[in-house]
């Protein structure tokens, strides 16, 4: 067994298959399935079950998963630290991310790591749940996670940075009830039509608290893929509840954004293994504890955050 097969096998889960697997691998079929049929004789058991052209994971390559990951990983953190005795000079970080956090402070967190380490690439995976970025850190496939959620997170066996916390706005089509920069009540959405994300999300449940004493509130809209909203909030379908990262975005975009007076906030945080980090990972991970430093002596000073 070596790392080579690892690669292969740990491929083939994530493009559901051998062809795409040793497409995206730019190796021949053959080959691929020669050096799985090597891995599976090694190890003495099925890694796979065929099914007609495709394969599932067998249970033993289901349990295989998570170990298989954490060797690639450790093997890539002994390069990484190799390099990083003569200065941070390659390496990837993987950062599982939500959705409102992964436009900021994901925005502000890669823009700056690029400065510092330019030859440094950051690769992040999308999550729509706190729990989907747990699992995907937990599981080893990423090594940081970027989440928002309605309370302090406190998972088992995971270290927690907090890094900020959201109050919500209203994004709005310009011309309308609402203006640029002026603070309103939740009461004030009664009788807006609202673009909300689907029930059960921790976004609708955050937004039907803040609107519950809107009498007349409706919502028009429901969508799953959050960068669908701002184009619907410029087309005029309705008004959008969201954090308040999304607020440079989308002015630049031409929408009025008017702060909630509202106790609700999203808890922006990021979660990491105690161990198994690469350099690069611990690089990031030190620069989210400074921008969130940075974050919290601003709201103390009550000054707009970057």
């Amino acid at each position: 067994m070596d790392a080579r097969q690892l690669e292969y096998f740990l491929a083939i889960v994530e493009h559901g298959g051998f062809s795409k697997a040793a497409a995206a691998l730019h190796v021949a079929q053959p080959s691929l399935s020669q050096a799985m049929a090597n891995l599976e004789a090694d190890l003495g058991v099925a890694l796979f079950h065929r099914v007609g052209r495709g394969v599932v994971l067998s249970e033993a390559g289901a349990e295989l998963l998570e170990p298989s990951r954490r060797v690639l990983r450790d093997l890539t953190a002994v390069r990484d630290t190799a390099a990083a005795l003569a200065g941070l000079q390659g390496g990837t970080v993987e950062v599982a991310t939500m959705p409102s956090p992964g436009i900021e402070p994901l925005t502000t967190l890669i823009h700056r790591f690029a400065e510092l380490h330019p030859s440094v690439t950051v690769s992040t995976q999308a999550a729509f749940t706190p729990d989907e970025v747990l699992s995907l850190v937990r599981s080893g496939a990423c090594e940081l996670g970027l989440l928002g959620s309605a309370g302090a997170v406190k998972p088992t066996g995971l270290d927690v940075l907090h890094v900020e916390d959201q109050p919500f706005v209203v994004v709005a089509a310009p011309g309308g009830t609402f203006e640029d920069g002026v603070t309103i009540r939740p009461e004030g959405l009664a009788g807006h039509k609202l673009i909300a994300s689907r029930t059960g999300s921790l976004m609708r449940s955050i937004v039907d608290d803040i609107t519950a004493g809107g009498a007349g509130t409706k919502i028009v809209t429901v969508v799953d893929h959050r960068t669908s909203i701002l184009p619907l909030v410029l087309t005029g379908v309705g008004v959008a509840v969201l954090p308040s990262s999304w607020t440079r975005l989308a002015r630049r975009c031409g929408a009025v954004v008017a702060p909630i007076d509202s106790t609700a906030h999203l808890h922006v945080a990021m979660v990491s293994l105690p161990a198994h980090l690469t350099p690069a990972a611990r690089a990031f991970l030190a620069l989210t504890g400074s921008l969130a430093h940075l974050r919290t002596r601003e709201a103390s000073t009550d000054r707009p955050g970057l």
